[in-house]
């Protein structure tokens, strides 16, 4: 499995067009994902505060596009799928909030 961590508005986009295309495929050309070990960490670096996230569960043998393992500035491969997300290729849609100190837990 990969994981993706979004917000709420995003998740809501994502099923109104039946894809999930988030702003880093535009920009950089793939969606960032992570491994169930790189969640929590991903989640305090980019999402510190936020209590609208969701996280997806996503079978990689079910995804459409291309899915490449590449390093990361911090020496990590991390999953980036390179194009929409198949909205079938999702397994759960997880509420994602920190706990009352304002870090992130995650254990697949």
């Amino acid at each position: 499995m990969i994981y993706h961590i979004l917000s709420q508005s995003d998740w809501e986009q994502a099923q109104r067009v039946g894809t999930y295309a988030a702003e880093s495929l535009g920009k950089e050309g793939f969606i960032h994902f992570s491994l169930a070990n790189q969640v929590a960490a991903t989640a305090e670096r980019y999402y510190r505060g936020r209590k609208d996230l969701f996280l997806l569960e996503v079978d990689e043998a079910r995804v459409k596009p291309e899915v490449r393992y590449e390093l990361a500035s911090l020496g990590e491969k991390f999953p980036h799928v390179y194009g929409a997300l198949n909205l079938d290729a999702v397994i759960r849609v997880l509420p994602f909030a920190p706990d009352d100190e304002g870090h992130f837990h995650f254990s697949a």
